[in-house]
């Protein structure tokens, strides 16, 4: 039993005690079930001969936190743990959008709740919308300040009116908290660089390059090409500062108890403003240590379940989002594990099935992807996915070597091949994207685009070819229809829906133009979507209305939440992905073919793995029933069937 299943006990116990509605004994009662890992935790971090008083600050801190929650968002909470694990369920379904972007600020973007609506989406991801800085600023992820909205977004005011709205329609709402650093116009980085040397520990700064050359032994660069390196003079302090990601952008010092009770308060402004859901980004680069990555680090563990304990007593109806892109083994890892399994992050990115399914788009194959799923460690039974195909940045190759291995390639080579489909390199290959970040020390690289550009709908509508329009357009759906089924939330990145394609108007945007995953940042065109009911055999409406169909067919059988029921099939065709979604009883079988041609499959691998042939069984995607030909069941190019027993 993990510390939510705890928490949720505790709360059907509580209620039924006369005090069980004072803030007082729901704060007690919160504090006494995470005490005792909140102590070991705080401890095994800051020593504790030396930081007892930091611990007593942190108790002080937690009970104001917990005073200074609206009452709205309190009563919240407490439905929430009634509720059990309503992320897990089969009802939600994400979108990812940048506000400006999507529809100029935050009143734009309540008047288009009828939209996501129309679709079904009741779950979105704001990207970053707090202050920053002006100019270059990594999309907001150089952050000014972690609560106070910027201005071209709108209000504060306007956000929590907004949220309230999006409460009101079941909607949930995520936000980013930037938990590795801030801007160097955040009020530390301006204290520090008076000359505060309070403000200077609460980053990485030094007087010389000797502790930095140490640290740059084994840290990787990030951004190889626009940011090299990973410490940056500051002629105001005269000292270097750790800028991991980028030179405005400042790693913070978790070594300091302070920084961590700090940031508590931070997540809290930002988790009171009405937020659901907090996404950890760059999680993995919490703690520093010499002769490391710093990535991925016990220590980083052990403070992302220290914030995850401290919210349970503040506001356990808010659930943190691990933005971990790293290698599938160290993935799983973000929920917690060990005696800590559970008490890390509810929910995480997988990026490792992203990946994948862009790997098997390039090769036609579903090997890699079956090898790699199969060997991944089950996760917790209150985890979940973040299932996505795109998003606002790029893609990344985080494949298993020994599974590439396994499958007949090198390793190295592999992934030169995928970069060459995708970024131009192939003639034959129908993608149009972009290389980001190649770094010639070691071959590694990353891929942008559009899903529609990587998937041929560029190339093919600039060639006005039909049969090639009707492939990419498949291929967007089948990507989609694996997410949605997968089992977690499907994330679908904005513009998507209608097969936006690249923007290249980055290239004249001076803040814009040295990042090409800007081309993945388009506006959202909503002359596009105002003909989706009069265009009918448009790729866009064609899109729309298939991605809608399998949204609604979601929402209908539960057998799509996550209740980690999901089984993958090895199927002797190695261009066939399938597997199986069960839950009380009830299957649905999910076959992707990613080939250019029609493969097909024996009526006795269907009957092994459960399938009934003829008319008791069809397909959920056209409600119809199909036929095998020859004892075998043809798919053809790109074409996904969800299958159920009849």
């Amino acid at each position: 039993m993990n510390q939510a299943e705890l928490h949720r006990l505790m709360t059907v116990k509580g209620q039924k005690k006369k005090d069980a509605t004072s803030l007082s004994s729901l704060f007690d009662q919160r504090l006494a079930t995470n005490l005792s890992l909140i102590k070991n935790q705080f401890f095994s971090l800051y020593q504790e001969t030396e930081h007892k008083a930091h611990f007593y600050t942190l108790l002080d801190t937690l009970e104001r936190l917990f005073n200074d929650r609206p009452a709205e968002l309190q009563k919240q909470d407490i439905v929430r743990l009634n509720s059990g694990n309503w992320y897990q369920s089969e009802q939600m379904v994400g979108m990812q959008l940048y506000v400006d972007r999507f529809n100029q600020n935050i009143n734009g973007l309540k008047e288009k709740l009828p939209y996501f609506e129309d679709l079904g989406i009741n779950f979105l991801h704001l990207m970053p919308i707090t202050t920053r800085p002006v100019g270059e600023n990594d999309g907001g992820y150089a952050v000014n300040s972690y609560h106070e909205i910027d201005p071209k977004y709108g209000t504060k005011a306007d956000f929590t009116t907004f949220t309230k709205k999006a409460r009101e329609n079941n909607i949930f709402i995520m936000l980013d908290f930037v938990v590795n650093h801030t801007s160097d116009e955040f009020i530390w980085a301006k204290k520090a660089k008076e000359g505060s040397l309070n403000h200077q520990n609460y980053y990485y700064t030094y007087s010389d390059r000797h502790i930095p050359d140490e640290f740059e032994k084994a840290l990787p660069e990030i951004f190889p090409q626009s940011a090299p390196g990973n410490f940056t003079y500051n002629n105001e302090m005269e000292k270097w500062v750790m800028t991991c990601f980028n030179n405005y952008q400042w790693d913070l010092n978790y070594r300091n108890p302070e920084v961590f009770i700090e940031m508590l308060g931070n997540l809290m402004s930002l988790a009171n403003l009405g937020v659901d859901v907090i996404r950890f980004d760059a999680l993995a680069f919490l703690w520093k240590k010499l002769g490391t990555s710093s990535q991925n680090l016990p220590e980083a563990h052990t403070l992302i379940s220290l914030f995850r304990m401290c919210l349970q007593v503040i506001a356990p109806g808010v659930i943190l989002l691990a933005e971990a892109i790293v290698a599938p083994r160290n993935i799983i890892k973000y929920f917690g594990e060990d005696i800590n399994e559970g008490n890390e992050c509810e929910v995480a990115y997988n990026a490792s099935l992203m990946a994948l399914l862009w790997n098997s788009i390039a090769t036609k194959k579903a090997n890699l992807m079956v090898k790699s799923v199969t060997e991944i460690p089950n996760k917790p039974s209150d985890a979940t996915w973040i299932n996505y195909i795109r998003c606002h940045d790029d893609i990344g190759l985080g494949y298993d070597d020994d599974f590439v291995r396994a499958m007949g390639f090198d390793p190295t080579a592999h992934k030169q091949f995928i970069l060459n489909y995708y970024c131009g390199k192939l003639e034959w290959s129908p993608a149009k994207g972009l290389m980001f970040m190649y770094n010639p020390k070691n071959g590694d690289g990353r891929i942008t685009g559009s899903a529609a550009s990587l998937l041929g709908l560029e190339t093919a509508l600039e060639q006005n070819n039909k049969n090639i329009i009707d492939y990419a357009i498949t291929k967007i759906l089948m990507m989609h229809g694996i997410i949605l089924t997968f089992g977690g939330i499907p994330m679908i990145y904005a513009g998507d829906e209608i097969g936006t394609l690249n923007d290249y108007s980055y290239e004249q945007n001076e803040d814009h133009a040295n990042d090409n995953r800007w081309v993945n940042r388009p506006m959202q065109n909503w002359d596009v979507i105002a003909k989706l009911n009069t265009e009918k055999e448009s790729p866009s409406t064609i899109i729309y209305n298939g991605l809608k169909n399998m949204i609604r067919l979601r929402k209908e059988h539960n057998v799509f939440a996550d209740n980690n029921d999901i089984k993958i099939h090895g199927c002797p065709n190695e261009h066939v992905f399938a597997y199986e979604r069960t839950h009380e009883g009830n299957s649905v079988w999910v076959l992707s073919n990613f080939n250019e041609v029609t493969e097909k499959l024996n009526i006795a691998w269907l009957l092994y793995i459960g399938i009934r042939t003829g008319k008791n069984s069809i397909n959920l995607l056209t409600g119809k029933t199909f036929e095998l030909i020859n004892n075998e069941l043809p798919l053809k190019p790109y074409e996904q069937l969800w299958i159920k027993n009849i």
